[in-house]
């Protein structure tokens, strides 16, 4: 199958092969070229160019798109979401109106537990239907690969129904789903802190892995939920089973956990909201990809990740939706990438490299997704005719997508 899109006003987001990821200045550069075309064949972009350097014949192809003055923008990467949940928690939205902080609503037993007991009373079928609903819902708008975690099982057994989830989840769409294992995401409600550490250990992440239900392994390392030290344990025990991290730290406060993190060789740290400048030189050598979450900062009314002073340090960032009940019911990286630049203060070009290359680094994935670079699997969309690529992030709540395309085929 070969597809040519012509009449492009802008290609965006153009990416050398053998770049997995822009760092410190470099995320300033977003290349593009202008009246344009763009060749795919099997699924994988074949070639591009300007109109007026296209060949006098053109090319022999089953298809051509005239994008009408349309942009073409690689495909939103979504490194971060739970995005497999039972119900909503709308309650929860009234209690942090009236005052009550994320951290508080967790002590009450609310939050992430209140998640897991919607979720212990659904069956793995209508747990699909409800996840794939949300997925079909950001396919539509423009991301083209995620990460999905567990999380609200919180036991052996409705952590591996979440997984199955992900798992058919990833049969059902054409985009490219990673899954993560969380179940270090809160202590289940019958469980003691260390009893339920050790059934992680003991029970789960031997389960997991023999099943192969996941690609990576998480662990809510924050204050009131788990400590470094756990963390470690978690990890090391992953390990074994051949889980790489990714891991949710400095959200509520700092508390060592990035260090161990990184320790571990974490493909990505993700929050950061309380993150310290002092931790700054510990990921400046490594291969971690710092992930941050604005739309969790803007639903609960927390400081936002330091992203621009990263950046200014000579850091990578990615950027995530977090889609989740409790502290992020969105999963639109149109809006994540224009609070980064709003909240942030990140440029459109450092935004969008961030929910791009950056973040497909953050799953893994930059070798095929996340830029438009020959070879790299076609997943882009073209916008309605805009005046610039800055209008994107710029016009935050305006829908400008005209069609999305997911290894070369038009989603509708």
């Amino acid at each position: 199958m070969r597809l040519l899109v012509s009449n492009i006003k802008t290609i965006a987001g153009i990416v050398s092969d053998g770049v997995s990821r822009l760092q410190g200045a470099e995320m300033k550069r977003l290349e593009t070229i202008d009246n344009a075309w763009i060749l795919v064949e099997n699924g994988k972009i074949s070639a591009f160019g300007s109109m007026e350097d296209m060949p006098s014949g053109g090319f022999s192809v089953d298809k051509e798109i005239d994008a009408r003055g349309g942009t073409v923008m690689p495909s939103w990467c979504d490194p971060h979401t739970h995005i497999v949940y039972a119900g909503s928690r709308e309650g929860e939205f009234v209690d942090k109106i009236m005052g009550l902080s994320y951290a508080e609503i967790a002590r009450r037993g609310g939050g992430i537990l209140n998640s897991a007991d919607l979720l212990h009373t659904l069956c793995e079928d209508e747990l699909y239907h409800q996840a794939m609903r949300r997925t079909r819902e950001i396919m539509r708008k423009g991301t083209g690969c995620v990460e999905i975690k567990s999380g609200y099982g919180l036991n052996t057994a409705d952590e591996l129904k979440m997984l199955r989830v992900i798992q058919r989840i990833k049969e059902s769409v054409p985009m490219r789903v990673v899954s993560t294992f969380l179940g270090a995401h809160a202590v289940g409600r019958q469980y003691g802190h260390d009893e339920y550490v050790n059934l992680i250990i003991s029970e789960m992440l031997p389960e997991v892995g023999r099943e192969r239900l996941a690609d990576y392994v998480d662990v809510f390392c924050d204050e009131g939920f788990f400590t470094p030290e756990d963390t470690d344990r978690i990890l090391e025990a992953a390990e074994k089973w051949g889980l790489k991290p990714k891991i949710h730290v400095d959200e509520l406060a700092a508390t060592g956990g990035l260090p161990v993190a990184v320790k571990h060789g974490a493909l990505s740290v993700d929050h950061l909201e309380n993150m310290p400048e002092s931790e700054f030189a510990i990921l400046k050598d490594s291969q971690t990809m710092p992930t941050v979450l604005p739309g969790t900062s803007f639903f609960l009314n927390m400081p936002y990740a330091p992203a621009r002073k990263m950046i200014d340090a000579g850091l990578g960032v990615a950027v995530a939706s977090d889609y989740n009940p409790g502290s992020t019911p969105s999963g639109d990286m149109k809006f994540v990438v224009s609070l980064a630049c709003i909240k942030m203060r990140l440029l459109p070009q450092e935004a969008i490299n961030a929910a791009t290359l950056n973040a497909a680094y953050a799953m893994g994935l930059s070798g095929d997704y996340g830029s438009i670079t020959v070879g790299k699997a076609a997943n882009f969309f073209i916008t309605e005719p805009i005046p610039s690529v800055n209008y994107i992030p710029y016009a935050y709540t305006s829908p400008i997508i005209n069609k999305v395309f997911i290894n070369g085929k038009e989603e509708v």
